[in-house]
């Protein structure tokens, strides 16, 4: 029997790259701004990470009594789209919960094996199956390409404690990471519902905050695509943990088309046989 396809190479490229500058920076603000030593820098990172593992529990818990955690008896009719993403992506176990609330919006939260993935009810309402496997998908890619766990390692190390000039550079490319792993998160829930016009639509309804008419479509699409020409979004948007709608959507299509896409598309699709 043949194994599992698994890989992560659908990472976008500069992820690890960032991720590497973002350490850098970290430890050459310490050596410039002397604020903190070596050791006493590890020790607030580790207490970083104690506080981010205590409050991803008490996370968990607030979840179990407000939230519906999905299973057969809960909801059999998502459990399908659940499975075909986990064995297309290879993701390890996690919990997958239904939280009430109005808001459209999906995450990822946990430091230990399950993670939890949370998706507000709202989506359920304005979406349709392919956009909720992306938006799935796009959780799943956080958990397999340790996002999760690497945001509270990373963040805690953007925290040190700094001059004021050097803790806001910290988390300006604290916040560039955290912009590329939402393309490549993006990545991993296109190669979940295989389907670039349901990513893209996902996006879209996310960004419109409801159902698309064919009327508001083209008002929606027109803000969209106008955000990346106002300088004052750009500015915004280097303090934001997302990027641009409209960037999210190019590098999608851009993925999309690729030989590299549709190569891994294939090996992940075997997964389902």
């Amino acid at each position: 029997m043949t194994p599992p396809y698994h890989t992560t190479a659908y990472r976008y490229p500069n992820e690890n790259l960032v991720l590497w500058f973002t350490v850098i920076a970290v430890l050459i603000v310490i050596a410039i701004t002397a604020t903190a030593t070596i050791c006493l820098s590890a020790i607030f990172v580790l207490l970083m990470l104690v506080i981010s593992y205590s409050a991803s529990r008490s996370q968990h818990e607030l979840l179990l009594q407000r939230a519906t955690r999905v299973n057969q008896q809960t909801a059999p009719g998502l459990i399908d789209t659940i499975q075909e993403s986990r064995k297309r992506l290879q993701v390890e176990a996690v919990d997958i919960f239904i939280a009430p609330n109005r808001t459209l919006n999906a995450y990822t939260f946990g430091l230990t094996t399950p993670k939890a993935i949370v998706l507000h009810d709202a989506l359920f309402r304005v979406m349709d199956r392919d956009e909720i496997q992306f938006i799935i998908g796009h959780e799943m890619g956080h958990v397999a390409l340790g996002h999760t766990w690497l945001n509270s390692l990373i963040g805690g190390m953007a925290g040190i404690p700094a001059p004021y000039a050097a803790s806001y550079l910290l988390v300006l490319i604290f916040r560039w990471w955290n912009r590329s792993c939402e393309y490549s998160a993006d990545r991993a829930g296109l190669l979940a519902c295989a389907k670039p016009s349901k990513a893209v639509a996902a996006l879209v309804k996310l960004e419109a905050g409801g159902r698309i008419s064919p009327e508001s479509l083209e008002r929606t699409m027109h803000k969209i695509q106008a955000e990346d020409d106002d300088p004052l979004s750009s500015l915004v948007e280097l303090t934001a943990t997302h990027p641009m709608i409209v960037k999210r959507i190019d590098q999608i299509r851009r993925f999309a088309i690729s030989a590299e896409y549709r190569q891994v598309q294939d090996l992940m699709n075997k997964n389902l046989q």
